[in-house]
């Protein structure tokens, strides 16, 4: 009922907002799944929303947000391969490429719910090999907290793989 009474709706919202029939299509898409994976949906009870359009927007919206991370996270992947290419004998095969923003995107998944300056920590200490005095600093907080925003997302990592 709410895919049937909204989807035109949210699809053509989505069309003027991405400017490309394609990438809506796939985010409206995207929105009705996250939405049938939520935990309403998925203890069989129906979603009472007293303003679906409301709703979908926001749901929307932060999966905009999340895919311009992860496009800005692949577009800088991509750049530091390619500076570090020149150094190579040879460059990265597609493949290797794909493999590599395969991962990057899994990271981004299971980094999903975390606090901004905990998925900073994370990614600075384990992708950039950057010290916990280093990450503290940039984050101007202490060394402790670093220690417990790096469990935290191991512990939120740990907890969606299993």
């Amino acid at each position: 009922m709410l895919y049937r009474d909204h989807h035109s709706w949210l699809f053509g919202w989505l069309r003027r907002r991405m400017g490309c029939t394609h990438h809506a299509a796939d985010l409206a898409h995207d929105t009705f799944e996250r939405l049938l994976a939520s935990r309403d949906a998925l203890l069989g009870q129906p979603l009472a929303l007293q303003e679906p359009r409301a709703y979908l927007t926001t749901t929307a919206k932060r999966l905009l947000i999340d895919r311009a991370r992860r496009e800005v996270l692949e577009r800088t992947y991509l750049a530091e391969l390619e500076r570090l290419s020149l150094d190579l004998p040879q460059h990265p095969s597609p493949e290797q490429l794909l493999i590599a923003v395969q991962a990057l995107e899994q990271i981004c998944q299971a980094l999903e719910g975390v606090s901004a300056k905990a998925r900073t920590a994370f990614l600075l200490h384990y992708l950039e090999g950057r010290t916990h005095a280093d990450v503290a600093g940039q984050l101007g907080v202490s060394t402790k907290m670093v220690q417990k925003y790096l469990v935290q997302v191991l512990l939120h990592c740990h907890q969606r793989l299993a």
